[in-house]
C-alpha cells in the first residue's frame, strides 16, 4: 500500500493522526504542502532531506513529516492545507502556490515557503531581510526570468510568433503574461498563450501550437509542468517544437533548452531553515533567501534533431551542454 493511500485509510477508519501519534511520542512533526506529485518531485524532497540531515534531523529517527500532495490538482489545495493545520504541526513547508494558502491559514505555526515569485508581492512577507511573524522561506528567480528565456529562444530560433504554456489555475499567471508580452514588443515578437492543468491538456496544447503555425514554444514555470518535464521534452521533440523550460531536468530528459534557478538547491534551503527553527529559530528572524544563480542548459542533440544550428555565442554561454 502506499504511504498515502495508508494515511487516507487510517483517517477514514476513524484511527490518530500520525502527526498527532508523533508529537504524543515527542517527535516533532513537518508537515510538507505541495500542489504537484511526490513522483515527480523526489529530486527536490529529496535536497530538502538533505537540508534536514545537515540541520540534524532524519524522518523516522527524530522527526517526522507529512505529506500532502494535490497532484496537480489547484482545488484541493485549501483542503489539505486545513488538514495540516489542524494537524498542529510544528513546521508547515509550502511550495509555490500552496504558500498565499498556508499564510491565510495560520498565524501561529511557523511556514517555510519555496517560490518562484516576488514573496513581498503576494503578501507572505512584508520584507526580505526582517520577514516578522511566522513566515520566512526561499525564492528561487523564475517568473521575472520569462523573458530572457524569450530572448534566447528568439535568439536560436528566428520566428515571428511564438507559443507560452501556462497553467491557468497558477496564482503568478497574471504577473507571466505581463512580463512576457512587455519582452515580445520589444523583440517584435507575437506571443499566443495556450493553457494546460492537467495531462490531457498537454498533447493537445502541443497540437494547437502547430495549427497556430507557431515557430518555438516557452512553457511557463508551475509545479504540475515541473513534474512533466520528460512528457514535455518528449512531446516537444515528437512535435518537432523548439521549446525552453526553467529547469535543467527539462534538457536532461531531451529538451532543447533551459534557463532559470535550481530547484533542489532551494529546498535544500528550506530544509535547513526547517531545521534551525525546530531547534528553536523564529521564522521573523530568518531572512528570506534568494537564489540568484541561474544556469543555461542546451541540448546539441536535440538541436540537431530539430535540424537547428546553435551560435556559438549560446553555446559559450551555456553552463552545461548535451552532445
Amino acid at each position: 500500500m502506499q504511504r498515502r493511500d495508508f494515511i487516507a485509510a487510517m483517517i477514514g477508519a476513524g484511527a490518530a493522526p500520525l502527526a498527532a501519534r508523533a508529537q504524543q511520542a515527542g517527535m516533532p512533526v513537518i508537515g510538507f504542502l505541495n500542489s504537484a506529485s511526490a513522483s515527480g518531485y523526489s529530486e527536490f524532497t529529496a535536497a530538502f532531506h538533505r537540508g534536514l540531515a545537515e540541520a540534524g534531523f532524519a524522518e523516522g529517527r527524530n522527526v517526522a513529516i507529512e505529506y500532502r500532495w494535490a497532484e496537480g490538482d489547484y482545488r484541493r489545495l485549501p483542503a489539505l492545507t486545513a488538514e495540516l493545520v489542524q494537524a498542529q504541526v510544528d513546521v508547515l513547508v509550502a511550495a509555490g502556490p500552496a504558500a498565499p494558502l498556508a499564510k491565510a491559514a495560520t498565524a501561529t505555526i511557523p511556514i517555510v515557503f519555496t517560490a518562484g515569485f516576488d514573496p513581498i508581492e503576494l503578501g507572505l512577507v512584508p520584507n526580505l531581510k526582517q520577514p516578522g511573524g511566522n513566515v520566512t522561506g526561499v525564492t528561487v528567480m523564475n517568473v521575472e526570468l520569462g523573458p530572457k528565456r524569450l530572448e534566447l529562444l528568439h535568439e536560436l530560433v528566428k520566428t515571428e510568433t511564438m507559443a507560452l504554456l501556462l497553467n491557468p489555475d497558477n496564482p503568478n499567471v497574471p504577473g507571466q503574461m505581463r512580463e512576457m508580452q512587455t519582452a515580445a514588443r520589444r523583440l517584435g515578437q507575437q506571443v499566443l498563450v495556450l493553457h494546460a492543468r492537467g495531462d490531457g491538456d498537454l498533447a493537445a496544447a502541443f497540437d494547437t501550437v502547430r495549427k497556430l503555425r507557431a515557430g518555438a514554444l516557452l512553457i511557463g514555470p508551475d509545479p504540475f509542468f515541473t513534474t512533466r518535464s520528460r512528457k514535455l521534452a518528449g512531446l516537444s521533440v515528437k512535435h518537432a517544437m523548439p521549446s525552453i523550460y526553467q529547469y535543467r531536468e527539462f534538457v536532461a530528459a531531451g529538451g532543447l533548452m533551459s534557463y532559470g534557478s535550481s530547484l533542489a538547491a532551494a529546498y535544500h534551503h528550506a530544509g535547513l531553515y526547517v531545521g534551525r527553527i525546530l531547534k528553536g529559530s523564529k521564522p521573523a528572524d530568518l531572512p528570506v533567501q534568494q537564489s540568484t544563480e541561474v544556469e543555461l542548459m542546451i541540448n546539441l542533440k536535440t538541436a540537431r534533431g530539430l535540424g537547428l544550428t546553435v551560435p556559438e555565442s549560446l553555446i559559450t554561454r551555456a553552463d552545461e551542454v548535451i552532445e
